[in-house]
């Protein structure tokens, strides 16, 4: 299997950085350093080279420095899939048209591209409450569970969303253009197949996975995952043709509904992520705080193997302030299993002494406001 590996990460004016250029040598990257100093930010920025807005989801404008003009670049130097390459991607100001992104310092049209060179899977500490959380927070952590399988899911997803926008405000006019109406819905149907087929055979992949690998003596507690969205489930049952024709018909019944609601009632775009705790045989929500971390965690490692098995290569691990969250033996666990794994790991946390058991093998990185050194 392929580990892809950055080895130097440049940023330009990016969050509390004017300027960095780090070069690293080492599987596992571990940063350390006071809450604020900057750690979190040099793992967004490396989030940065897939698809979306990156692990806190933030608006472009945000990420650049405030001392800056408004303009930030995030640039690595990685040995890829496909060998060495560089990436880059950013913004040249607020009012300069949107983000750029580049593969050998050419330019491509998004980051969508970069996935043939290397694939990111993350957690970060805002995802702890995602059992107990809305469904909304679940959809969209589905979704990027299948976009680093699927390079193609979030276009698909955002074009989704544009059409059932422009169908509602069609609903909206008191004498709407049935023809109008017809295209809309015929073209949400399309979508909304295509984005129920990509979650259902990721979900369905995911289990069977986590199904063949389970370990009763692990301290990372295995899920059972399923999806709560009659689309997804339908289609892997049933031709997809005749799927979308059903939801097409759905769509053009329900326009009384849906416009009295100002939205569309049904579709994948309401779909959850329903998680068990598989050990217990009880909702991940249920579960204690602790439990429901551990579980998180397990989840996250059995995607990153799926991602690995689809893609051919291992992904590169984004974890931010995870070891502070498990005991001992949990943490010893986890640098065990990662280890094991192959892939390259960012790893952050204010605790120094959690990365003592790794400075083997680790390039443990100290984080101070705008620097970055050894």
């Amino acid at each position: 299997m392929i580990s892809p590996r950055i080895t130097r990460l440049i940023l330009t004016s990016f969050r509390s950085y004017l300027r960095l250029d780090l070069a690293v040598d080492a599987g596992m990257v571990a940063l350390t350093g006071q809450n604020g100093a900057g750690k979190t930010n040099v793992l967004e920025a490396l989030s940065l080279l897939t698809q979306g807005k990156g692990l806190r989801r933030a608006e472009l404008e945000d990420m650049a420095s405030e001392e800056g003009d408004g303009s930030f670049a995030v640039a690595v130097e990685a040995e890829g899939a496909l060998g060495p390459v560089y990436l880059g991607t950013g913004i040249e100001g607020p009012d300069q048209g949107p983000r750029k992104y580049r593969i050998d310092r050419q330019p491509v049209s998004s980051a969508a591209a970069f996935a043939d060179h290397l694939r990111l899977v993350w957690l970060t500490p805002s995802m702890d409450g995602l059992f107990a959380g809305s469904a909304g927070e679940r959809r969209r952590f589905l979704d990027r569970l299948v976009l680093a399988v699927d390079a193609g899911h979030g276009t698909r997803v955002n074009a989704l969303e544009r059409a059932l926008r422009a169908r509602n405000r069609l609903l909206e006019e008191p004498n709407a253009d049935q023809r109008w109406l017809d295209a809309a819905e015929h073209e949400i149907a399309d979508l909304a197949i295509a984005v129920a087929a990509s979650r259902a055979d990721t979900v369905r992949r995911l289990a069977g996975l986590i199904e063949e690998e389970i370990d009763p003596a692990s301290p990372f507690p295995y899920a059972r995952i399923a999806l709560d969205g009659a689309i997804e489930n339908a289609v892997l049952d049933e031709p997809a043709v005749a799927v979308e024709e059903r939801y097409r018909q759905i769509l053009r019944d329900g326009r009384p509904r849906d416009r009295a609601a100002g939205r569309t009632l049904e579709g994948p775009h309401l779909t959850d992520l329903l998680v068990v705790h598989g050990p217990k045989g009880i909702a991940a929500e249920r579960s204690s705080t602790g439990e429901q971390k551990a579980l998180l965690l397990g989840l996250v490692l059995a995607h990153a193997g799926l991602v690995a098995r689809l893609a051919g290569m291992a992904p590169i691990m984004l974890l931010d302030e995870v070891a502070a969250h498990l005991d001992p033996s949990r943490r010893a666990a986890l640098y065990q299993k990662l280890k094991t794994f192959g892939a390259q790991v960012w790893l952050s946390g204010a605790d120094p002494t959690a990365f003592e058991t790794i400075a083997d093998c680790a390039t443990v990185l100290k984080v101070t406001p705008g620097r970055v050194d050894r």
